[in-house]
């Protein structure tokens, strides 16, 4: 992605982890974002996405098979290892520790979520303060609105999917209204700035 302002691009390059949230119409474009990271990507990658333990889901499975990165579920105790996306497991939310490790929560839910967006960002962002990227997408509720904001406070990168792309604007649009995003992006923007994230940053873990 071009033309990024200094601001911007200094975030990027100083960065230490991506985080990226979505529900309900957020799962195609989380797949084909992972999908398309290089094998080179310097991240390590956190995932929450709104799903019921009621119901299997494979997109771990999938997206380690078909893409570069390695993919799992994350594990509670884990420590955090770049070249590695994880998955916020059903019914747990997903924190991250002061020593780069993992850890599961089942506390109550937030916006009738579990995992909760908003408590992956605000963990994240508690560890990693102004080395964050937190991305956005579509969704049904505003759980991630103030996680945004959290990560945008300490002077995170925050990047969000324009409503009027995104299948469900609810969630992008709480986001907007709430904090002061950096980047409001189409789909193959948000692709783009993958791309910029892998080509400008230098972060070793």
């Amino acid at each position: 992605m071009n033309n990024l302002n200094p601001a911007i691009s200094a975030k990027i390059k100083n960065a230490k982890i991506l985080l990226i949230g979505g529900s309900a119409g957020g799962f195609a474009i989380i797949y084909d974002l992972l999908l398309r990271l290089p094998q080179s990507f310097p991240l390590p990658v956190l995932v929450v996405i709104h799903r019921s333990k009621k119901y299997k889901s494979v997109i771990e499975e999938q997206l380690d098979i078909k893409g570069k990165l390695r993919v799992k579920m994350a594990e509670d105790k884990e420590r955090i290892q770049k070249g590695t996306v994880y998955f916020a497991p059903p019914d747990y939310h997903l924190l991250v520790e002061q020593d780069g490790s993992l850890s599961l929560d089942n506390s109550e839910p937030v916006h009738y979520s579990r995992p909760a967006i908003d408590a992956t960002f605000q963990a994240a962002a508690d560890v990693y303060k102004k080395n964050v990227i937190a991305v956005l997408l579509s969704g049904a509720n505003e759980d991630g609105a103030e996680g945004i904001a959290y990560v945008s406070e300490l002077n995170g990168l925050t990047i969000v999917q324009d409503p009027q792309v995104a299948e469900v604007k609810v969630m992008p649009q709480a986001a907007i209204n709430k904090a002061n995003v950096d980047l409001i992006l189409n789909n193959e923007q948000i692709a783009g700035i993958m791309n910029t994230i892998n080509k400008i940053n230098t972060t070793i873990l």
